[in-house]
């Protein structure tokens, strides 16, 4: 369960109580998850359930009652020996900070887990510290930095190579 306070206006306050669950993301949760990226992200992430369907990664997503995805991200345990890697994690923007990443990450970590891997590993860029702070709080200790690139879409469709440099993080997952 996940509870958040919203404000509709400065005259009225409500609290809302959205059950959440965590499931496996699937290609037909695509078209739900465009709040996550251009097209080109989602035609890598469709690109990343077959790799999920062979086992190589999961994808992860948590969803409200009706099935909408709300927060999506993977685990691939073929980026470190003996690590998952946490990657492409993202929350619906409305509802950043009301603990669905949190929610996510613990789910990511939990599937490591199973896998009967003990660390948990991510790179998260230099230039966003509250996505830092969150992993930092979830026990998450930078340990380096590598620089990261890949393909992303511009507003016109053009495509361009996003460069970037990430601090590299772990946390060693008690069983």
């Amino acid at each position: 369960m996940l509870q958040g306070v919203f404000t509709e206006d400065d005259r009225t306050d409500a609290t809302v109580t959205l059950h959440v669950s965590v499931r496996d993301l699937r290609p037909e949760d695509l078209p739900a998850c465009t709040w996550s990226g251009s097209a080109t992200h989602l035609h890598h992430v469709e690109r990343e359930l077959a790799r999920a369907a062979a086992g190589e990664v999961d994808y992860l997503a948590v969803c409200t009652p009706a099935g909408l995805p709300v927060a999506i991200g993977g685990v691939d345990y073929r980026a470190c020996e003996g690590a998952g890697t946490l990657w492409q994690l993202a929350v619906l923007p409305a509802l950043q900070s009301c603990g669905l990443g949190t929610l996510l990450v613990r789910a990511a970590e939990q599937r490591i887990r199973d896998r009967g891997l003990h660390r948990a590993e991510l790179g998260v860029e230099e230039d966003n510290p509250r996505a830092r702070a969150l992993y930092e709080r979830l026990g998450y200790a930078a340990h380096g930095r590598a620089p990261d690139a890949w393909d992303e879409e511009g507003p016109d469709g053009t495509i361009r190579r996003h460069e970037t440099m990430c601090v590299l993080m772990r946390k060693n997952l008690s069983a």
